[in-house]
């Protein structure tokens, strides 16, 4: 008799840190390589067009993340679904979810554009963006807003892949749009000196390479729970209304993450150009921790949920305790790293003394405290598999967003320094992670989700 997807799938039956490590790391190397499509139009820039054009790349990166952070949220919580069915073995529902967000995708891709390419300069004038960079960070954005139909197919097709257990072909997909964006990049910034236009110009094509690779995959799967066809692709209700339930929750949370990051960002540009770019540079050596944690925590939901999925709660919750090992003891490694190689990692960047200084000292205070963000990553990814959103959400919403502004309005004007507003990083971390931890350990909330699950299945 044939196996089944399930039983071929070592997610739900294999060792545990061997399949979360087996998971994270081509998650993390994707990551890796998608965040290459930013820090190559940084490099690039830097040191071919210069700071005022590295700073202009650099403040469009909070807009950026939270409209797409919106979208991003969305394709999350089809992917717990989906996730949650292929651990159950049910694979018409599989099929249904597939084809809806797809749809979804598209949808979500041509509005974003739409909203993008009409309110980009307001936004960065709202953000008190240095005037002289708003025109050239204005012309990066509109151009950029035209990948958003690619670029969410692409993540809503990794998120399809991962629910089932496949990690590693979104990877080799990203890893062509990368080289392509390098060789862009390089002949339109370099060669061609088109300045953030060109930068921009890669990105959207490297976006268009990426999604039709993972659409191509996807059509052609075998062995899969599903069989995409064009005219199935359309928005179901009942799908749309279980991915909102998972995936809105986490669309409002990354938004407002953003919007306090358009608020660090804003008090950032209080500081000048100089600020600005060493904060830009900054923010691409610091992904190497995001990336990490956040691949972890990907890992770690659909872990979950494929395990919550079939019922195997114990084995969810010793996996949870794995990879919050795993993730505490990598997280204090890039630490220790960061700290002694700050000026070496900045000047990779830009040779400029002024933004090297600035920068130097945003990651003494900063990468010290990274360990206080782990807990947060880690248990809301494995709530989140596990379909508990709300509490979650909610913890994060007011003691790391809510918390952070209030911070900012509050301490920035009396203690007007960079320093002041990097220690809402910290602050908001830790009374985010105690609570986290408190919720997992006492909340009672794989009782409630479990009983929900059996009741949907019996039903």
């Amino acid at each position: 008799m044939a196996r089944t997807p399930e039983q071929n799938n070592a997610i739900i039956t294999g060792n545990i840190p061997r399949q979360l490590l087996l998971f994270f790391f081509p998650i993390w190397l994707g990551t890796m390589f998608q965040q290459l499509y930013n820090t190559v139009d940084t490099l690039i820039v830097g040191n071919f067009v210069g700071t005022q054009a590295l700073a202009a790349v650099g403040a469009t990166s909070s807009f950026v993340q939270l409209l797409v952070g919106l979208f991003v949220g969305l394709c999350s919580g089809a992917g717990v679904i989906i996730a949650q069915s292929f651990g159950a073995g049910d694979h018409d529902e599989v099929n249904r979810q597939v084809h809806t967000a797809l749809a979804l995708a598209i949808a979500g891709g041509a509005a974003l554009t739409v909203i993008g390419l009409l309110i980009s300069r307001p936004v960065l004038r709202l953000m008190q963006t240095p005037d002289e960079i708003v025109g050239m960070a204005s012309e990066y954005l509109q151009i950029y807003f035209l990948g958003m139909i690619p670029q969410m197919i692409y993540n809503m097709g990794t998120n399809i892949l991962r629910a089932v257990g496949d990690s590693k072909r979104p990877l080799y997909f990203l890893i062509v749009a990368s080289i392509v964006n390098i060789v862009l990049d390089i002949v339109l910034v370099a060669v061609i000196p088109l300045g953030v236009a060109g930068a921009a110009i890669a990105t959207v094509a490297s976006q268009v390479v990426s999604a039709v690779l993972t659409v191509r995959c996807i059509h052609g799967s075998q062995g899969m729970p599903w069989h995409l066809q064009l005219k199935n692709i359309r928005i179901e209700r009942s799908v749309l209304l279980a991915i909102c339930r998972i995936g809105l929750p986490g669309a409002a949370q990354s938004a407002l993450y953003s919007i306090s990051n358009m608020t660090i960002q804003s008090a950032i540009n209080g500081f000048g150009t100089v600020a600005v770019a060493a904060w830009s540079v900054y923010g691409k050596i610091d992904f190497l921790f995001w990336m990490t944690v956040s691949s972890f925590g990907i890992a770690v939901t659909t872990f979950a949920g494929q395990n919550f999925g079939a019922r195997q709660y114990d084995r969810v919750r010793r996996g949870v305790r794995v990879c919050l090992a795993m993730a505490a003891c990598t997280t204090l490694v890039i630490s220790f790293t960061f700290y002694n190689l700050a000026e070496v990692l900045f000047r990779l960047f830009s040779q400029d003394d002024a933004v090297v200084a600035v920068g130097v000292g945003m990651m003494h205070v900063l990468t010290p405290v990274y360990i206080t963000y782990v807990c947060i990553e880690v248990l809301a990814g494995a709530l989140r598999g596990c379909g508990d959103v709300r509490v979650p959400t909610l913890i994060t919403v007011f003691f790391v967003c809510g918390l952070r502004m209030l911070w900012l309005f509050i301490a920035v004007p009396i203690r007007h320094e960079v320093a002041t507003v990097e220690m809402s990083y910290p602050i908001t971390w830790s009374l985010a992670s105690a609570l986290f931890i408190l919720y997992y350990v006492k909340g009672g909330w794989m009782q409630r989700c479990a009983e929900k699950w059996e009741k949907k299945q019996a039903g």
